[in-house]
């Protein structure tokens, strides 16, 4: 990389488990098949610049998306899906919009509702730069300068998958100024679907009643979604700490920042960094484990260095998982010592998807279930927590 790391590609890691990598020198005719491989895998994920007669565009390929960029904007002129044979998008998207935002009581927490008026001139790309041309990912930089602030984007694409991320480090600077970024899509949908605590909300994309036109900024948490009304196809946003969104029937933006300056005269002004995703995928979010992305977006993989060793260890496993569940709906909110015995572990789980789903526990940890107990949702209303025991 241009950081002079090595980026190793691993198929597949167990959930909650491990998958050793063991590197040795190689000898020469070995270094010269490893250069074959990797020369096969670059066809397949790739970053080029391509001249046309009016402009100049990035391209970003793996074997599942193609990605354009536009070096005069930035912006993500054109995503086409080679498993679904579609063009994803029905203008440029990432575009960074900002607004004006400023006159509102309690300033950090009310948005101005008029604030589409206040629409304030686009930043200005003042570098763009490829970082990453190796086989197993893809990695370009925009960096945009608005006003006194500072915009550095990373468009990462890895072999084989579905994702394209957009790394970002900003140096905020602006006082009442509120910035999105948008997501026009080639689709139109009823409903957008956001993710919340241990389930998801559809919220109509077209308001009828009072409520639902006040909803006009709403939040959501790892995802929002936005999937054709017919079902066929959708697109995910994903992201790791921005839960802010607005919606129309064929676009998603997400908030990015804001400056307001009261209760405090510097609210987020400096350093951010963070990190949102496009997810294009046939059928509906459920179908496409759109939660599952967004949690691996969240939790991503961590390599730990060791020591030399001679050989890889017999005792050691090829790969193992500590605690691996049944359902492929079914996700991980906790696991803890009990504070009440030490030898005794708190499993908190819930089903994503809506669905019915059994639970079944296996891993290497060889947890054993002696106190199982299901809490219902709908048993809150205005009633004390009904916990029963269930069956696992």
């Amino acid at each position: 990389t241009a950081e002079g790391q090595w980026r190793v590609l691993v198929a597949s890691v167990p959930a909650l488990g491990y998958t050793p990598i063991w590197v040795q020198a190689s000898a020469a005719s070995d270094l010269a098949r490893s250069e074959v491989k990797e020369r096969m895998l670059e066809t397949r994920c790739r970053a080029s610049l391509q001249k046309s007669s009016e402009t100049q565009t990035w391209q970003l390929e793996n074997s599942v998306l193609r990605v354009e960029i536009a070096a005069k904007t930035g912006n993500i002129t054109a995503l086409f899906d080679k498993s679904a044979q579609r063009d994803v998008l029905n203008e440029a998207a990432n575009e960074l919009q900002f607004f004006r935002d400023a006159g509102q009581y309690w300033d950090a927490w009310n948005i101005d509702p008029d604030y589409e008026q206040k629409q304030l001139p686009a930043a200005i790309v003042t570098a763009i730069e490829p970082l990453e041309t190796g086989p197993v990912r893809s990695r370009l930089r925009v960096t945009r300068q608005f006003q006194q602030s500072t915009f550095q984007q990373d468009y990462c694409l890895t072999a084989h998958s579905p994702v394209l991320t957009i790394a970002t480090e900003v140096d905020w600077q602006e006082q009442h100024v509120m910035v999105k970024a948008a997501f026009p899509l080639a689709l139109e949908a009823d409903f957008v679907t956001y993710e919340i605590p241990c389930g998801a909300i559809k919220r109509p994309t077209r308001p009828q009643t009072p409520q639902e036109q006040a909803k006009w900024e709403v939040c959501g948490q790892r995802w929002a979604d936005l999937t054709a009304t017919n079902g066929e196809y959708g697109v995910s946003v994903l992201n790791d700490c921005k839960y802010g969104y607005d919606h129309q029937p064929g676009q998603l933006r997400l908030t990015l920042l804001r400056a307001p300056q009261w209760p405090h005269p510097d609210s987020d002004r400096g350093q951010h960094r963070f990190t949102y995703a496009l997810y294009p995928h046939s059928g509906g979010w459920q179908a496409a484990q759109t939660v599952r992305r967004a949690a691996e977006l969240n939790l991503p993989l961590r390599g730990r260095s060791h020591g030399p060793a001679p050989a890889p260890s017999p005792t050691l496993p090829p790969q193992a998982s500590l605690l691996t569940l049944t359902g492929e709906t079914l996700m991980i909110m906790a696991l803890k010592l009990s504070e009440d015995d030490p030898k005794t572990w708190i499993l908190r789980v819930y089903e994503a998807s809506g669905q019915a789903s059994e639970l079944e526990l296996g891993g290497v940890l060889a947890l054993r279930v002696c106190v199982p107990w299901i809490c219902w949702s709908n048993r809150l209303r205005g009633r004390a927590i009904a916990c029963v025991p269930g069956k696992f």
